[in-house]
């Protein structure tokens, strides 16, 4: 894994890879009840870690703002609203620890993925389809995680090509912290590893 230098990236990325396919490891009650109003985890978001995170995705020049704020934002209301519902154990998980923790973070099938990977800022005019309806982000001044086939993830929104879906059993996941937030990467990929580690999965760190 190639992380190109920024002076405010603190990401921890790390392969799961699970007993059985998502489509036969169903809904985890234990996981899904942390995406519900008033649930509670080891950590807590607040304004100044979504300060910390819009200002990390800023250095390259991207307006993390409206539609394009960070994903981890987009939970906050959706938790609220009870606007979320189970996808899979491996996005469940990565969205209970995400909206807890205030910290962004990507989840791409990594038999989808082309290796080598990368983690850098996309190009002026560097897009991709994020949904099945089509629809496309621009990714121009975004940190992204790149594949050996362009751009699949950044803490807004993920590609379609790379998602996970019924049959994913190996992931690679991007927790995207911020220098600012000193420990905080380490301590939600802690709890991010147990929560995994609770489904059977295993889990093992990626090194630059």
């Amino acid at each position: 894994m190639q992380i190109d230098p920024h002076p405010l990236l603190d990401a921890v990325v790390f392969e799961t890879s699970f007993p059985r396919a998502m489509g036969e490891l169903g809904e985890v009650a234990s996981i899904t009840a942390l995406l519900r109003p008033g649930s509670s985890g080891p950590l807590a978001s607040d304004d100044v870690v979504r300060g910390a995170v819009r200002d990390l995705l800023r250095h390259g020049g991207y307006k993390p703002t409206g539609r394009g704020k960070p994903a981890s934002e987009y939970l906050v209301r959706a938790v609220a609203e009870g606007a979320l519902s189970s996808i899979n154990a491996a996005v469940d998980a990565c969205n209970a620890v995400s909206f807890h923790s205030g910290l962004p973070i990507s989840v791409v099938d990594t038999d989808r993925a082309v290796a080598p990977f990368r983690i850098g800022i996309a190009d002026a005019g560097a897009s991709y389809v994020f949904n099945a309806s089509g629809q496309t982000i621009d990714l121009g001044g975004l940190l992204c995680l790149f594949d050996g086939e362009g751009p699949c993830a950044n803490a807004v929104k993920d590609c379609q090509r790379t998602k996970t879906h019924p049959g994913t059993t190996r992931t690679l996941t991007v927790v995207w912290g911020t220098t600012a937030l000193p420990g905080r990467a380490e301590r939600t990929f802690t709890w991010y590893r147990e929560l995994l580690e609770s489904l059977g999965a295993k889990v093992s760190r990626v090194g630059q």
